[in-house]
């Protein structure tokens, strides 16, 4: 996912984008585990794009407190 669709989403939307990852990362490290996994390069695409929606809901959540 890119970082402008990210943006477009409000603070709900990216904390379930962020869950959703996670889960998907969940399951791509089990599938290495039991050696299932043919292409290992979508592990650290799916960590980089944990850490991308984490950024920007850092991001939205501080416009948030300095908006108040």
């Amino acid at each position: 996912m890119k970082a402008t669709e990210l943006r477009q989403k409000d603070v709900a939307g990216v904390q379930a984008e962020v869950k959703a990852l996670q889960k998907a990362h969940f399951g791509l490290r089990m599938q290495k585990a039991t050696q299932q996994l043919n292409n290992t390069a979508t592990l650290r695409s799916t960590r980089r794009d944990i850490a991308r929606a984490k950024t920007i809901l850092v991001e939205k959540q501080s416009a948030e407190k300095s908006a108040k």
